[in-house]
């Protein structure tokens, strides 16, 4: 995929919201984890078709 799944504007719109704890994932890495939930559910594919520029699908669906 070529394209961001959120723009700037909704991503400080949705972050502020997101669980971030001391021990948490890094926030760009949430961004990409995020979008890849999001890439899952619009397109109804299996978690192991998830392009790679979201991370290992198993991060993401953890």
């Amino acid at each position: 995929m070529t394209r961001r799944q959120l723009t700037d504007e909704q991503w400080e719109f949705i972050e502020p919201y997101l669980p971030i704890g001391e021990y948490g994932p890094y926030p760009e890495r949430l961004r990409e984890q995020f979008e890849g939930v999001i890439w899952r559910f619009r397109s109804s594919a299996q978690w192991r078709e998830m392009p790679s520029e979201f991370g290992p699908w198993a991060t993401v669906y953890g």
